[in-house]
């Protein structure tokens, strides 16, 4: 099993980060990767086991189901039904936390997955870089820009 985690400190007070994220339909209003989504079957975004439909820039479309999301611990858990890429068996969290010195958020996006030998770290560094460190520093650059 391939694994992958990313961690970042954002400048900005972690329920405004939070406030930011936790839609689960709302990548595209934050990540620059994603650029269309719906929550399939008219669910809630909050709703355990409802699934996003997404698009990418580069036009592929993923399927991703909620499996736990908690506005106490500002996490959100899901898992990738389908996708382009090579991979089973995915499973994801993004958590947030406060840090108290300066009033500043510890972001952590990590990911467990199934994927060929010869495909797994090339598929967890892409993940980490365009995907995690991605959204990241989009997230930085959009608190920076509200200072």
């Amino acid at each position: 099993m391939a694994k992958v985690t990313i961690s970042s400190v954002i400048d900005a007070p972690v329920e405004q980060v939070w406030a930011r994220i936790r839609d689960f339909n709302g990548l595209p209003g934050w990540h620059p990767r994603m650029v269309e989504s719906h929550i399939e079957d008219g669910k809630d975004a909050t709703t355990i086991g409802c699934v996003r439909n997404f698009k990418l820039v580069s036009g592929a479309t993923l399927r991703e189901k909620l499996l736990d999301f908690s506005d106490e611990n500002f996490l959100v858990s899901y898992s990738i039904l389908e996708t382009p890429q090579p991979l089973t068996n995915h499973k994801a969290t993004l958590q947030l936390r406060r840090v108290t010195d300066g009033n500043r958020t510890y972001a952590e996006w990590s990911a467990s997955f199934d994927a060929a030998p010869e495909e797994a770290d090339k598929l967890a560094e892409g993940m980490g870089a365009n995907v995690f460190q991605g959204g990241f520093n989009a997230l930085k650059a959009h608190f920076a820009s509200q200072s």
